[in-house]
């Protein structure tokens, strides 16, 4: 059923012909096209810095509270829970997005990202601390909901609005207003509270990790004045399905299998990325044991996250000139190789005295993740479904890329040698990373190329299907208030552009 069968000669032919008819995004001058591009992709930022700042934030409530937050189940709890809400934020806007509005979504998920946050850094309950603990998880749940939203509404959002750049480059900036933004987020969750931490001179812990996490507000402040001005997509205007009953059967049917694909490839990548980069104050801290304060924790902390900015950065043309596909594999190929040599030398390498060979060695094993899934994963999610159903496509693919980040946020303290030795514990986390990497490497062979202009033709494509299925095209774009029978019928010289 998932399987995608061959297509037969007529079919095919059909569809190329549509294609070849599919109206062109109109060409704008750079300044006006890389607008909204930035303002739906740039609140991305907050999920990197969000989802970080927690692991410093949940070593300080250790350094706080002892024992009292080390064996409660908020350990635990506290850096896991937000993924738990992203996924219900990016399954609820992944329906909203496409059946009300991509532009209004994204305001109500920066609105419940602001409020959220807000409370989550002001957390008390009657000065009992076990209280305080359960408050910041469940506002911690909510603060999830609203980073989900950005994920189908702001990237999708991204996708479709950079289509209006020019050709060539529009993978380029797709990423670097995506995934570059949650890596730049997990740098500066990595130095706020650093540099807190050191003004706070390591010793008020609670006003290190409160403001730590009330920083988080500003930017989807600002972010939030600047999309008030947005408008809906082109793309979205012309194909959107938010007005007819979307036949949910023959979505399924074309597009499950790859969706299958892509959703899984996600969870392995979030399975590793999120653990590694939540427990990489852990790491740090056990490497340095009693002895390391929270400045020197924090400090090698932000070097390692700043290994994920070489690899977006240069990674993002890479996907313009080989393909989103063929840099994914290379960036996973490449990370498990380096995996494999950090897992074969960790015993070297978890010294306090060669702490920055460690921190050098796990930043390019990082980076090299950033590299292939991490700016490509979005992007493929983005491109290879059509308008009317892309926020729930990504937003399912994206949910259940989160689902691996909360599951291995669990697992990877799991993931340990049944004689307790902390370093061969390490290295199986480094083995168990590096298999995964090559799995998903593979599976992203089973996925179409995807090009320049995949977006208009992948619409086109799926137009295509819905015809010779007997379903009416005319439908898609429909504004408010339009109906079927308001339109002119087609006829055969009528093209896809006609329709627009």
């Amino acid at each position: 059923m998932f399987w995608p069968k061959k297509k037969e000669p007529v079919e095919e032919e059909r569809e190329q012909d549509v294609v070849a008819a599919a109206p062109p995004i109109d060409q704008k001058p750079f300044k006006q096209a890389i607008w909204p591009v930035l303002a739906c992709g740039a609140g991305l930022f907050s999920d990197g810095y969000v989802n970080n700042v927690i692991g410093s934030v949940s070593t300080t409530l250790g350094y706080e509270y002892g024992d009292t937050y080390s064996d409660s189940n908020a350990a635990s709890i506290v850096p896991a829970i937000a993924f738990a809400g992203t996924v219900v934020g990016q399954l609820f806007f992944g329906f909203l997005s496409d059946r009300w509005s991509r532009t209004g979504s994204l305001l109500i998920s920066t609105v419940i990202l602001i409020i959220f946050t807000a409370l989550a850094a002001g957390s008390y309950y009657k000065g009992d601390a076990v209280g305080m603990f359960n408050i910041l998880a469940a506002w911690r749940f909510f603060v999830g909901i609203g980073i989900g939203g950005e994920y189908p509404a702001g990237s999708v959002s991204c996708a479709e609005s950079s289509g209006e750049l020019k050709a060539g480059t529009r993978n380029t900036w797709f990423i670097l207003f995506t995934n570059s933004m949650i890596d730049w987020g997990f740098v500066f969750g990595a130095f706020v509270p650093y540099v807190v931490a050191a003004a706070a001179h390591n010793t008020y812990y609670g006003t290190i990790w409160r403001t730590s996490l009330g920083i988080g507000v500003v930017f989807p402040l600002v972010l939030f004045v600047l999309r008030l001005k947005l408008r809906e997509p082109e793309e979205f205007s012309r194909n959107s399905m938010k007005h007819v009953k979307t036949p949910y059967s023959l979505v399924f049917r074309y597009y499950g299998f790859r969706l299958l694909i892509v959703s899984l490839i996600w969870f392995i990548y979030d399975f590793s990325a999120y653990s590694f980069g939540i427990y990489s104050t852990a790491i740090l801290s056990n490497i340095y044991g009693d002895s390391g304060v929270l400045t020197t924790v924090f400090g090698w902390n932000t070097v390692i996250n700043l290994f994920y900015i070489p690899g977006t950065m240069i990674g993002a043309p890479i996907s313009d000139r080989l393909g989103p596909r063929n840099t994914l594999i290379l960036g996973q190929v490449l990370q498990a190789v380096v995996g494999f040599i950090m897992a074969g030398c960790y015993a070297k390498l978890s010294h306090p005295s060669v702490v920055g060979a460690f921190a050098v060695v796990y930043g390019v094993f990082l980076s090299l993740g950033e590299l292939g899934p991490g700016n490509n994963i979005g992007l493929l999610a983005a491109k290879t479904c059509a308008t009317g159903v892309r926020g729930q496509y990504y937003g399912v693919a994206a949910a259940l890329g989160k689902i691996g980040a909360f599951v291995g946020t669990y697992v990877f303290k799991h993931i340990a040698s049944p004689d307790g030795d902390p370093v061969k514990s390490s290295q199986y986390k480094f083995y168990v990373s590096s298999c995964l990497c090559i799995f998903a490497a593979a599976l992203a062979l089973l996925l179409p190329r995807i090009d320049q202009d995949t977006i208009t033709k992948e619409d086109a494509k799926f137009r295509a299907y819905l015809e010779s299925k007997g379903w009416d095209t005319r439908q898609l774009g429909l504004k408010r208030g339009e109906s079927i029978e308001s339109l002119p019928e087609e006829s055969e010289e009528t093209t896809p552009a006609a329709k627009a």
